[in-house]
């Protein structure tokens, strides 16, 4: 090789699935205990399981299938033995004199189709192996894709906005009903699992070089990411009502009403 990585050993240059496993695992005791019994806790459950399957997964894709590979040698000797034999069996029997020079123009051509064919063949069973991978790495990371909208849902209806609506009660609530802390809680833990979701997405290209694989694992990544900020949003409003400057300026004596705070500008 011409060019040749010189990075120095580290364990802190790649993603360690025993730790991700170990974080994981603490989020989900804190998700039980501060919201006992609560359909975020199952996720992040579910989540850990999930986790499990993964990182059993992200070991054994840098390990090559021996037997996919003795299959794929054999296949491609069977074939490059056959279209050996049949040039010679073509030749042999090829008559002489201008007939002849006819029959082996015919079967160049013939042959140039052939090898076409040949090198197709050879190109798919040569790649089964990654496509096998591939396939793998896909389906998990669909998984992965489904929870981060799982865990998008159930912050979906944990808006702050009924606690500075002076607790009008309307025909349809929302669900359960937690204080500006409780609510700052349990929004913080979805942005972890939204943060490990994309972490353990990312352990499928630490070893595996596909570019397929890498795009999908990069949307897995935004979709967090998107999902975060959208979070993050709702966890400033309520940081600036547990401080105690909301109840201010949306104060009924001074504004002659209840009034929703204004949402701080993202930068």
């Amino acid at each position: 090789m011409f060019f040749k990585n010189n990075f120095p050993a580290s364990k802190y240059s790649e993603l360690d699935p025993k730790h991700i496993l170990a974080t994981l695992e603490k989020l989900h005791l804190r998700i039980e205990e501060r919201f006992p019994d609560s359909g975020l806790g199952k996720v992040s459950g579910e989540l850990s399981q999930v986790s499990l399957a993964i990182v059993d997964l992200v070991k054994k894709l840098p390990k090559p299938l021996w037997s996919i590979r003795f299959l794929t040698v054999i296949a491609i000797g069977l074939m490059i033995g056959l279209a050996g034999w049949l040039c010679v069996f073509t030749i042999r029997y090829i008559p002489a004199g201008e007939s002849g020079l006819m029959e082996v123009l015919q079967g160049a051509e013939s042959a140039t189709n052939e090898v076409i064919f040949l090198a197709l063949a050879i190109l798919f069973f040569a790649t089964i192996e990654n496509r096998i991978k591939r396939k793998a790495a896909l389906d998990s990371l669909h998984r992965l894709r489904s929870i981060a909208h799982v865990v998008d849902m159930h912050q979906l209806t944990k808006d702050p906005s009924h606690l500075v609506e002076n607790g009008v009660e309307t025909k349809y609530p929302p669900g359960r009903k937690m204080t500006a802390q409780e609510l700052t809680y349990y929004l913080d833990f979805c942005t972890e699992l939204l943060a490990i979701n994309s972490k353990l997405a990312a352990l499928h290209v630490q070893y595996l070089q596909d570019s397929e694989v890498l795009k999908t694992v990069t949307e897995v990544e935004m979709l967090a990411h998107e999902l975060s900020n959208k979070i993050w949003q709702k966890i400033m409003i309520l940081d600036v009502m547990i401080h105690g400057t909301v109840p201010a300026a949306v104060s009924p004596k001074s504004t002659g009403g209840a009034k929703k705070p204004t949402r701080p500008k993202s930068k």
